[in-house]
């Protein structure tokens, strides 16, 4: 008769075969490397998404686009001429109200009564609504709007991918509703950030520190619906396709709720760093639209006294 094994030989062997079954399990989900990917320009697009897994809003904005253009990026935002990067987010320009809504006293009761009436329990009608947005959508930034080429494929998967995300999520559950309003109120308080002049006395960098306990919310908030972006962050993978001189093409590639999204993006180099081409471009349009110093309204003057010229 074989003689049987002690206990403690028999805890060593589950404890090994669990470190194989975990080591096993890494290597199964652990992203594969693209092409390229330690070349400068892919580096450069996966510390942007770095900075979005590590909450850090400011060293994305920092690392987004050149120092001098984002100095001017900030004068501007404190003139209220621009409100870049929140202008890379949809839905951009109901931020503020979004942040006044639920900085109201007693905003989770009076949001969460708005909820019920009208969202509350109606899963059929809501998936139905995501669907018809999700499709008019896709439709939309493949053929209008001012976006290149680039943005056009990139935002057409993106849209399909949350389009199938908000079909399984329980949009029409109240209990959710409620945790979600429970944790994005008090952080959209702490914010103070509940009008334009707030923003604008804030300045850019100080706004993205305040508005950060928010963001880190709304990922909480997408992750208990069944989308959680840090997974899209952390698993983001890219890789070279072409370098020519001060200007490269990197390729994407990311999860985003059951779909994997692919595409490709271009890259300018100046002063030696890999920058976004789309982001020059945006901040550019946006510092042109700026008001030359001689074309501003005078200040207002007191009561008696002539206005100060710009």
């Amino acid at each position: 008769m074989k003689p049987k094994p002690s206990a403690s030989v028999l805890r060593v062997l589950a404890a090994a075969g669990l470190s194989l079954l975990l080591l096993a399990a890494c290597r199964k989900q652990a992203p594969e490397e693209l092409a390229g990917a330690a070349s400068e320009p892919a580096a450069s697009v996966r510390q942007l998404a770095t900075h979005l897994q590590n909450n850090d809003l400011v060293g994305f904005a920092r690392d987004a686009l050149p120092p001098d253009v984002h100095a001017r990026l900030d004068s501007a935002w404190r003139a209220g001429h621009s409100r870049w990067p929140l202008t890379e987010l949809p839905l951009d320009d109901k931020l503020v109200q979004m942040l006044a809504a639920l900085s109201a006293k007693e905003a989770e009761k009076t949001l969460q009564r708005s909820f019920d009436r009208q969202f509350a329990r109606q899963d059929r009608d809501l998936k139905e609504a995501a669907r018809t947005l999700g499709l008019f959508g896709v439709q939309y930034v493949k053929n209008e709007g001012d976006y290149t080429q680039e943005e056009r494929d990139h935002y057409a998967q993106v849209i399909a991918a949350l389009g199938d995300w908000a079909q399984r999520a329980p949009l029409g559950d109240p209990a959710l509703a409620r945790a979600t309003l429970a944790r994005l109120a008090p952080a959209a308080r702490r914010s103070g950030l509940t009008n334009e002049q707030a923003l604008n006395e804030a300045g850019m960098v100080a706004s993205l520190q305040r508005l950060t306990p928010v963001f880190i919310e709304a990922k909480a908030t997408f992750a208990r619906y069944g989308l959680p972006l840090d997974t899209t962050f952390t698993d983001l993978r890219t890789g070279l396709v072409e370098e020519k001189g001060d200007t490269a093409t990197v390729r994407i590639h990311y999860p985003l709720g059951e779909r994997e999204i692919d595409t490709v993006v271009s890259l300018t180099r100046r002063d030696g760093r890999w920058y976004l081409t789309d982001y020059l471009r945006h901040a550019d349009a946006v510092l042109a639209a700026v008001p030359a110093p001689d074309t501003l309204p005078p200040a207002p003057a007191a009561d008696g006294e002539p206005p100060t010229p710009p």
